[in-house]
């Protein structure tokens, strides 16, 4: 089948940031295993010269249509499905006034402020009849899926009993506007909504193998740091009483980790894996090692490279949000009112366990 007779999804995207910039430029990706043709269809903006310039760089091959406002852009009949690539603090407004015009909806991570807002998104979405879900990029990797599978399927290190995750990346703080997104808590500034997300989710897949929002809610132990009001640094201990599976999951704006380093491990009663990649975001390979004869014996005896484990590297199509996109419109396509992929009690659930973790913390954003 030619790109020409493949089902069409029209797009419109909202706001032109970095994020924005990403997908867009991964939509109009000729890759091999599309199944959809996806049309930049239009893009709001808070100018027609920054959407003008948007779409002359990130989609010079189509013509979408330029909106100096994201209202105008919920009232183009020809948009099917919302991309929102604002900021986590924007995301509630943006997602509402969509769904209120009859759009469908793929909102970024993290999806709101806390679990209230995301709760109210997906009933608003249920009354409207129409589809949202929240666009966690790193769900849909063939990476994600298959590691998944490996181990509560296959059971490929036995009973998984534990997790640990961490996401570095320093962003300068210091250096920022008080306007930045990073800085200013109204908009959801700190490490935890930006990247102690993905910590999360690579802490999910190893301990929680129960259908989405059906899991135990976990014991959770945490605490944060703060800078000038912000949250930099999150560390969480979770623990699950009916398995006893525990969890570590860490973050922090300050500092950076070695691209290319372990960031995330798994232990199971019959091995443990180690996912590598230049960051939990982006995830390039991960490594399953069996448990070996005198384990227990001399395992702190041995040289790194004398351990035998079994590498599965996936190599990137375009920065990887090929898989989403594509799922996403396959979704709408078939007629659902949610992610086949990240549903949305998954997403409230994730957001409930956030919302503990800075109680705990004490990282308020206003209006809560």
């Amino acid at each position: 089948m030619t790109v020409t007779e493949l089902p069409t999804i029209r797009w419109g995207i909202i706001a032109t940031g970095m994020i924005s910039s990403w997908f867009v430029e991964d939509l109009v990706l000729e890759w091999e295993g599309v199944k959809v043709k996806h049309i930049i269809q239009a893009i709001g903006s808070s100018s027609l010269q920054k959407g003008q310039y948007f779409a002359a760089k990130y989609c010079p091959k189509q013509n979408p249509r330029i909106y100096d406002s994201y209202g105008k852009l919920y009232q183009d009949d020809e948009v099917d499905i919302v991309y929102i690539g604002t900021p986590h603090g924007y995301h509630y407004r943006d997602c509402m006034e969509a769904i209120a015009a009859g759009k469908n909806v793929l909102c970024e991570k993290a999806f709101t402020l806390n679990a209230k807002q995301a709760k109210e998104i997906f009933e608003a979405a249920r009354e409207k009849n129409v589809y949202v879900a929240e666009a966690m990029w790193l769900r849909h990797r063939p990476l994600y899926i298959e590691l998944k599978r490996l181990l509560h399927e296959e059971k490929v290190i036995g009973d998984v009993f534990r997790a640990n995750c961490d996401f570095a990346s320093d962003i300068g703080l210091a250096t920022l506007p008080a306007t930045s997104r990073y800085r200013d808590l109204s908009l959801g500034a700190g490490s935890l909504l930006d990247i102690g997300v993905y910590s999360l989710t690579w802490m999910m897949l190893g301990l929680n193998d129960r259908p989405a929002g059906q899991g135990e809610k976990p014991n959770i132990l945490a605490a944060q740091s703060h800078e000038d009001g912000i949250e930099v640094t999150t560390s969480a201990i979770l623990q699950y009483p009916s398995t006893n599976r525990q969890g570590i999951v860490t973050a922090t704006n300050k500092a950076s980790a070695p691209p290319g380093e372990v960031f995330a491990v798994i232990h199971g009663t019959e091995g443990f894996v180690e996912v590598e990649g230049r960051a939990p975001s982006i995830p390039e390979s991960f490594t399953v090692y069996p448990k070996q004869k005198d384990w227990a014996a001399d395992r702190c005896l041995y040289k790194r490279e004398k351990w035998q484990g079994q590498r599965h590297e996936y190599a990137p199509i375009g920065r990887g949000f090929v898989y989403e996109a594509q799922n996403t419109a396959l979704d709408i396509l078939a007629g659902r009112k949610e992610s086949s992929i990240m549903p949305g009690a998954e997403t409230i659930y994730i957001m409930e366990i956030m919302d503990e973790i800075r109680r705990q913390g004490e990282t308020v954003y206003p209006g809560e």
